[in-house]
């Protein structure tokens, strides 16, 4: 960006937490118990620290920590002992303690506990580090912050004596062997260098770590650069030299000259006063070496555009117009069969930005009749729903205010549907969507409301009932409050209990007392009742329809063995039975299967999986609490269009996605323009892989749901994109796939009308502080877009051995000659060692991609930064130029210099006896 911009990616600090407090500090496994730390939070908001007498420094990095909550009583008797031993009882630490949780993904967590001398300081420290964490910015602070973030952490680290141990800081940079050389570099500068010496905090300045850092990764690549540009005739760069240096290079030519001004020598100025360090060149106008590196590690040289990192976008469309983060089976921890549920996902996976959770809804079996969340009969453990909407409750507002909707896979009867909705109405209150909005009523061609108008409300997708059904139980409801007191009575209890079979009997008694027709409602059909089907279900017609010309087997009271991805459709004979009820007959069969032939393996396991489809026989006051996310079985795009229903909504699994994207793909881009789609992994996903999300973003899905457990490429590439505009779970999809005059074919290889194709370019010149050990790396560059713009695996540079920490790659440049979509492009830079291991990655959507020579800060698999590791590259973005075409566009953006090279040219062709004034004139005519 060649404006100056200020990137306040700090929050504001309340000044108790940089003073610190007193806390006791446990950890229940493995057992540690710390009585009497001091715990502060650094300035910057990176750390959370603590040390008590006698005992080292230690630090929690800010980045990771998920979530700070209240933490319970401990009931392991060891830490209850060693509270007592304080003279602290049980109800003593009621309310007083806090929970810290952090991890490096969403699935591994660990947590903290720190005990505060009472439940008004608990409180305050509790909203104090709440306003500290989840700082989404800060991912993405700059190279030279991060070495200042690394400097901070080693000053904490502190041993007993309050002394930062020279062993710590050769662990940092190398390991075994290459440690030598550290202990030189500490040398060399003054310090300590023995392998069990100690530095005092007052002598190891951030300057002196620079210069030890600038020792141990000398930047020989910089140096090369600097020597390019000022010709090697002096030690330092001019300010015609530099404003030369970043208009050529670090501007992108595609930008608006208003907008993105040329720099000029004023701002040239401005970047030597700020980054040089030496007062004399200062004065001169002129920038060493190493002020040019500095301002190359500085926030002004991000890869992005920080504002991008905001809410930038226009949050006020309907809701189909947006991509919104979405998880599927969001309460497994690993894998889809025999895996463990957690209500701890839950909180994680809202956290983190995603916007659509699933909640597969089952009968408890146990006294209480508690309704489950679970994986089918997938032998997952259970978790308790109530638990779960608990948790969404706490967790679904924090680090986005934009709506969140629960996509139920409803397989609960009746009176266990009826607690459902209970625990819905009296946990969300006011944050659930109970009734549409006034602006916005549930009618055939009205559209969706946006996310801003639906900010802090919690939507529910379940199947609904038709509304003259709901309308019918509200007429029953009024007719049984005009009832006798023992009748309403009666009614209350059964209703409390979830038995609405009552129903029939009161409506028939009063009916026939005033005459009036018999009404069955829970007789009725539910194929009559409901136009809806569970999106597994729906899939059956959909994938035969898309994929498959097979004929479809219809089963009658029983269900359909699902191999891999296929689904499975009720007969409305089936139908008509409740769901429970086919699931408990498919739980004996299966049982005396396996008892009968005794197969242990988890293939003989996964083989007798019966799918069991989700029940159409709704319970109508949870019916009535879905609105814009109703999902319906899916017939065709010809009949949604007809249709015109905005709320309604149909999923697909990737099979079927990936069939009606062969064979219908502009209906399925102009199908989502109009009503959402969810997107999930086909069952055959075993182990909680992730199909990739790109294909189904280029058609528009909304919804494209991934198992947040798996950090694989395909989590990267959704967490990456979902960076953007804050962080907030919605991103604006692209004005011709949200307009209905316009047609895009997300396969096509042609420039889409009003869209300017883009040529990238990437040179790979070094990589600093990869590894602290002496292996070999290399670095991968890939683009993920449309299929004609996406190129995997072809662009690696070659591998350099043994030097993990300043490896030289010096590369020719990664050409992705023709990007047809940038908007939905995406680059990923990853690197791997000799083992093709991956070391770290990034990925930085192309429509906020700066030009440049740029150091790319690397995230772990989970997308969490790693601390040191980047990437210097050098970017270019060019607007795509046709062959043939390349003088022209340069005659266009450049005339001056076009006039100079046509006047070389002249006089070349005067000395071959061309007469170039007749040549001229005939161009005239």
């Amino acid at each position: 960006m060649t404006k100056s911009y200020i990137f306040n990616w700090q929050k504001h600090l309340p000044e108790f937490m940089q003073e610190g407090a007193s806390f006791d500090r446990f950890d229940e496994d493995p057992y540690v118990f710390e009585p009497n730390c001091q715990m502060t939070v650094d300035e910057f908001g990176f750390f959370i620290c603590w040390k008590s007498e006698g005992k080292e420094g230690q630090v929690l990095e800010c980045s990771l920590i998920n979530s700070i909550r209240v933490g319970g009583v401990p009931k392991e008797p060891k830490i209850l002992a060693s509270f007592e031993a304080l003279g602290k009882t049980e109800s003593d630490l009621e309310g007083c303690i806090i929970c810290i949780c952090s991890g490096t993904d969403l699935v591994n967590l660990n947590f903290v506990f720190m005990v505060a001398e009472s439940p008004d300081t608990a409180r305050k420290w509790i909203e104090g580090l709440r306003s500290v964490i989840h700082n989404f910015k800060a991912n993405n602070v700059c190279p030279m912050t991060c070495l200042k973030k690394h400097w901070m952490r080693m000053c904490f680290l502190t041993n007993v004596n309050g002394k930062i141990p020279v062993r710590g800081i050769t662990r940092t940079f190398a390991s075994g062997k290459t440690e030598k050389g550290i202990f030189q570099a500490l040398k060399d500068l003054g310090l300590p260098s023995g392998k069990n010496d100690e530095i005092e905090p007052s002598d190891f300045t951030f300057d002196i770590f620079y210069a030890l850092t600038q020792k141990i990764c000398p930047r020989t690549d910089i140096e090369e650069l600097f020597k390019k540009i000022n010709g090697k005739e002096t030690d330092y760069l001019t300010v015609d030299q530099l404003v030369s240096f970043l208009n050529e290079n670090q501007r992108d030519p595609r930008l608006n000259e208003i907008l993105f001004p040329f720099y000029d020598p004023k701002r040239a100025m401005q970047i030597v006063e700020k980054y040089e360090r030496d007062d004399e060149l200062k004065k001169k106008g002129q920038m060493s070496s190493d002020g040019f590196c500095r301002y190359l590690m500085s926030d002004e040289n991000a890869p992005v555009f920080l504002d991008r990192l905001q809410l930038y976008q226009e949050m006020d469309q309907p809701l189909a117009h947006y991509f919104i983060s979405s998880s599927h089976n969001t309460y497994l921890t690993g894998r889809q069969f025999g895996g463990k549920s957690s209500v701890e996902m839950y909180r994680q996976v809202l956290l983190s930005g995603c916007r659509c959770v699933e909640l597969d809804c089952w009968d408890g079996k146990g006294e209480d009749q508690e309704p489950i969340i679970t994986h089918g009969k997938a032998m997952c453990t259970d978790i308790l729903f109530k638990d779960v909407i608990q948790a969404i409750k706490e967790t679904a507002f924090v680090t986005s205010d934009y709506p969140v909707i629960l996509s139920f896979e409803n397989h609960c009867s009746k009176p266990q549907q009826y607690k459902m909705a209970k625990y819905c109405d009296d946990t969300f209150g006011e944050f659930l969507l109970k009734q549409p909005l006034e602006n916005y009523p549930i009618e055939s061609g009205r559209p969706l409301p946006s996310p801003g108008e639906l900010k802090r409300k919690i939507l529910i997708k379940n199947k609904r009932l038709k509304p003259e059904v709901e309308q019918m139980f509200c007429l029953i409801n009024a007719c049984v409050f005009v009832c006798h007191t023992e009748q309403l009575e009666a009614f209350k209890k059964h209703m409390e209990a979830g038995e609405t079979n009552t129903l029939p009997s009161l409506w028939e008694r009063r009916m026939k007392r005033k005459q009036r027709m018999e009404v069955e409602l829970n007789s009725e059909a539910p194929s009559r009742l409901s136009e809806a089907t569970t999106e597994k279900e729906a899939n059956s017609v959909s994938q035969s329809n898309a994929v498959s010309s097979k004929k479809e087997n219809t089963l009658s009271n029983s269900t359909k063995k699902v191999p891999d991805d296929e689904v499975t459709e009720m007969s409305e004979a089936t139908e008509a039975t409740d769901a429970t009820d086919i699931s408990e007959a498919s739980d004996q069969d299966n049982n005396k299967k396996v008892a009968e032939e005794a197969e242990d393996s988890e293939e003989a396991l996964i083989a007798q999986y019966t799918y069991v489809g989700a029940t159409t026989n709704i319970h109508p006051w949870l019916s009535a609490m879905v609105n814009y996310a109703q999902p319906v079985k899916f017939q065709s795009f010809d009949v949604a269009e007809e249709r015109n229903i905005h709320h309604n909504m149909s999923s697909f699994n990737e099979s079927v996605g990936l069939g009606y994207l062969k064979t219908n793909a502009i209906e399925f881009v102009n199908y989502n323009k109009r009503q959402m789609s969810r997107i999930y992994p086909k069952g055959g996903r075993v182990d909680s892989s992730n199909y990739m999300p790109q294909i189904f973003w280029n058609a528009g899905c909304q919804m494209v749901s991934l198992n947040f457990q798996t950090p694989d490429l395909a989590m990267q590439l959704n967490q990456g994109k979902y960076e953007y505009n804050g962080s907030c779970g919605y991103l604006l999809k692209p004005d011709f796939m949200r307009r209905s005059d316009r047609m895009f074919d997300p396969f096509s290889e042609t420039p889409v009308d009003g869209v300017i194709a883009a040529t990238c370019s990437v040179q790979v010149f070094s990589g600093q502080f990869l590894s602290d050990k002496k292996i070999g790396t290399y670095v991968e560059v890939d683009m993920y877009g449309l299929p004609t713009d996406t190129i995997r695996k072809e662009f690696r540079t070659r591998m350099v051995m043994n030097n993990g920490l300043n490896p030289l790659y010096n590369e020719e440049p990664f050409v992705f000659r023709k990007v047809i979509l940038p908007d939905l492009a995406v680059l990923r830079i990853a690197v791997y060692d000799d083992n093709n291991k991956l070391i770290g990655q990034r990925i930085l959507p192309l429509d906020g991609l700066q030009a440049g020579y740029r150091h790319i800060s690397l995230r772990n698999e989970g997308n969490k930064p790693l601390s040191l590791p980047t990437i210097f590259c050098q970017i270019i973005l060019k607007t795509y130029v046709p062959d043939g075409f390349g003088a022209i566009v340069d005659a266009l953006s450049d005339p001056k210099k076009f006039l100079t090279i046509a006047e070389k040219r002249a006089d070349q062709m005067k000395a071959l006896g061309i007469d170039t004034q007749t040549f001229q004139w005939k161009l005239k005519e």
